[in-house]
């Protein structure tokens, strides 16, 4: 009995990566993929057929690393693309998060996704 649960907790912890994201409705946190730079890639993204739903179900990177990004709140917008930004944002995503990291006192977020 004890195999089999080490076994199922195993399958469950390798697809971990791929399972569902938040269904938050506006969303809070999206994908995003970073090369070795910390520049950013594009991910693919499954997302509801309507223009009028935001979320996102499931984001994949087929290059660089997938990182967690908390969306920026109305009112803030996410730091501008640089050389000392990109380097600044691959050191923060080392643990596989964005989420309340900042860069010169702003919060390393993301833009909302526009349908």
């Amino acid at each position: 009995m004890h195999r089999i649960l080490i076994a199922a907790a195993g399958a469950l912890a390798l697809t971990g990566p791929a399972a569902a994201q938040s269904l938050d409705n506006p969303p809070t946190e999206t994908v995003l993929c970073l090369d070795v730079g910390g520049r950013s890639l594009p991910p693919v993204c499954k997302v509801p057929g309507s223009r009028l739903d935001p979320r996102e179900d499931i984001c994949i990177c087929r290059e660089g690393m997938r990182v967690i990004a908390p969306i920026c709140p109305p009112g803030v917008r996410p730091p501008a693309e640089s050389v000392a930004y990109e380097k600044a944002r691959q050191l923060a995503a080392r643990d596989g998060t964005l989420v309340g990291d900042l860069y010169e006192g702003r919060p390393m977020c993301v833009a909302p996704r526009t349908p």
